[in-house]
């Protein structure tokens, strides 16, 4: 099943950014292996198709992602908590970036219609809602 994340807050497919399939994020709505700009297996983020160690962009670790391969504390980049996105590690208030409902990313951490950055349709992976 293919998940979309779309610009702003209408579900038109001609504002479809992205398409998720499970294991690639794609350009577009073209599920084309041209148009592959992510590969995620569960742990890695690969740049591409390929799930080669040269091409790991981002780890997973829990509700951390993480720049490269490395689980080191210092390599966390944001956090998720099921709600919010914070920058790096920490969880205070001061550093939400998003807020994340099953519908739309937020900037910021109020969840009012005028703060809505991109839709959601399906289910989509939390870090490629920010670091695409």
């Amino acid at each position: 099943m293919k998940s979309h994340i779309l610009k702003g807050r209408t579900t038109s497919s001609s504002n479809i950014l992205f398409t998720w399939d499970g294991l690639y994020l794609y350009k577009g709505n073209s599920v084309s292996s041209s148009n592959v700009l992510f590969t995620f297996d569960g742990e890695y983020v690969y740049k591409g198709r390929s799930k080669s160690s040269s091409n790991i962009l981002y780890s997973l670790d829990g509700d951390y992602l993480l720049k490269g391969r490395s689980t080191s504390s210092s390599n966390v980049l944001f956090t998720f908590d099921g709600t919010y996105i914070f920058k790096e590690r920490s969880t205070s208030s001061s550093n939400i970036l998003y807020t994340y409902d099953t519908e739309f990313l937020y900037k910021g951490r109020s969840n009012s219609s005028s703060n809505i950055i991109k839709s959601i349709e399906g289910h989509i992976p939390w870090f490629f809602l920010i670091i695409i």
